[in-house]
């Protein structure tokens, strides 16, 4: 008899943390996306979908959807991978973009580290790091922080959500790219 009752002790107690873990329960509002007639220079605060891993986040390569002067990649990409890259044929040549999720919003950045060659970042806290060279730039602003790639800032992207979708105009993905080119741009 005791056995039971502290078996039950423990399952309520069990309950209850599990319970306090959760938090309040909200009803989900509901809400329509619609495209809006400009650009968003800002990125757009998303919800957490999935838990932030610990430590480095790799890029995970994922494929874009090109439609005439529009790309656009999955929103629920980049929030359950938090850290994403994709490859963009646009005028003749592959150009390749980063997109990841810091501090609830989701910023789409040009990937290319010109001295280096490289084309990948790990997102470490707030700061980009280059996967060949190790430089360091804030995942923020794209600015170079230490390292020997340092003087090729990152250009952010912007975008519209629509339909669940990041959505960018060509000419603003070029403009992006070529920016991050060139030395201290801005």
């Amino acid at each position: 008899m005791l056995t039971k009752v502290l078996i039950g002790a423990a399952l309520l107690s069990l309950v209850l943390v599990v319970v306090a873990c959760a938090g309040p329960m909200s009803t989900p509002s509901s809400t329509t996306e619609t495209p809006s007639s400009t650009q968003t220079p800002t990125p757009s605060q998303v919800p957490a979908a999935v838990p932030k891993p610990s430590g480095p986040i790799k890029a995970k390569w994922i494929e874009p959807r090109v439609n005439g002067d529009t790309v656009s990649i999955p929103q629920s990409e980049v929030e359950n991978n938090w850290n994403v890259h994709f490859k963009v044929d646009i005028q003749g040549s592959t150009e390749t973009f980063m997109a990841y999720v810091l501090d609830g919003k989701i910023y789409v950045r040009a990937n290319v580290c010109p001295p280096c060659r490289s084309i990948g970042y790990s997102l470490d806290k707030d700061v980009l790091v280059c996967d060949r060279c190790a430089t360091r730039f804030k995942a923020k602003s794209g600015d170079g922080i230490d390292g020997a790639c340092v003087n090729y800032p990152k250009a952010l992207v912007p975008y519209e959500i629509a339909g669940g979708n990041l959505v960018m105009k060509n000419g603003d993905l070029v403009v992006a790219y070529q920016n991050t080119l060139k030395p201290d741009w801005p």
